[in-house]
C-alpha cells in the first residue's frame, strides 16, 4: 500500500551543516539524491541532538527495514559518504535510501525512489543507537 503523505522526520540540529555541506558537494554529480536531501531537510523537524529519540535513524544509528516490494528486509548503520562500506553494513546518508531513512521513526513507511528510478515503499522495523557514543558529533 503506498503512501502519498510522507512521515515526519527528525534531524539533530548538530548535523545539519554537515548535510547541507554534502547538499552543495554533490549537487554537480548527484543533483537527485542532493535535491531529495535538501527538500527532506526542509521540512524536517531540528532538535538537539540529545532530544532526538533513540528510535529516530540519524547519524551513527543501526536501522533495519523491510522494501515492502520485495518483501526483503535489509540493515545498516547510517554514516557519512566518507564511512560507508556496504558491505561492512555501514550505508552512506548520500544515497537514495540513505536519504529516505533520515530522521524516520521506527514504525514509518516511506515512498522513496532508487537510483534507476524505480519506486518503492520501505518500513522502517526497528532503530538503535550504540551505546555510549556521542550522537551530538556530527562528523
Amino acid at each position: 500500500m503506498s503512501r502519498s503523505i510522507r512521515p515526519p522526520i527528525t534531524v539533530a540540529q548538530e548535523t545539519v551543516a554537515h548535510l547541507e555541506a554534502l547538499v552543495e558537494g554533490a549537487a554537480a554529480h548527484m543533483q537527485p539524491v542532493a535535491d531529495r536531501l535538501l527538500e527532506e531537510l526542509s521540512r524536517a523537524r531540528i532538535v538537539a541532538a540529545v532530544r532526538v529519540p533513540t528510535d529516530v535513524a540519524g547519524i551513527g544509528s543501526n536501522i533495519i527495514w523491510r522494501d515492502e516490494t520485495t518483501g526483503r528486509e535489509h540493515s545498516a548503520t547510517l554514516v557519512w559518504p566518507e564511512e560507508a562500506d556496504i558491505t561492512a553494513g555501514r550505508l552512506s546518508v548520500l544515497t537514495p535510501v540513505g536519504v529516505a531513512l533520515l530522521g524516520l521513526k521506527a514504525g514509518a513507511r516511506f515512498n522513496w525512489e532508487t537510483r534507476t528510478g524505480e519506486s518503492r515503499e520501505l518500513a522502517v522495523l526497528s532503530v538503535s543507537k550504540p551505546a555510549a557514543e556521542g550522537s551530538a558529533d556530527p562528523g
